[in-house]
């Protein structure tokens, strides 16, 4: 996954979001989901990292830091 300028992370960061939710994941990564069809194909966007915390798939890209701060300010931008 591939999000290029403002508008790219823009609305990356609310696919994020969106996806981690119907993923069962939290803020922060961690499955808390109730369903095992949540954990199905969940390595399509995402990469199940140590303490099993699940992180995206993607490379971001801005030549503004302030769009990359913005990004990283949202709910889901620590994951």
């Amino acid at each position: 996954h591939l999000q290029t300028g403002q508008c790219g992370n823009q609305i990356g960061a609310a696919f994020w979001q969106n996806i981690s939710g119907e993923h069962g994941l939290d803020s922060n990564g961690v499955y808390n989901g109730t369903s095992e069809l949540q954990l199905e194909r969940m390595s399509v966007y995402f990469n199940e990292a140590s303490g099993n915390k699940y992180v995206p798939r993607a490379v971001l890209v801005d030549l503004e830091p302030g769009t990359m701060d913005a990004v990283r300010a949202v709910p889901f931008g620590q994951l």
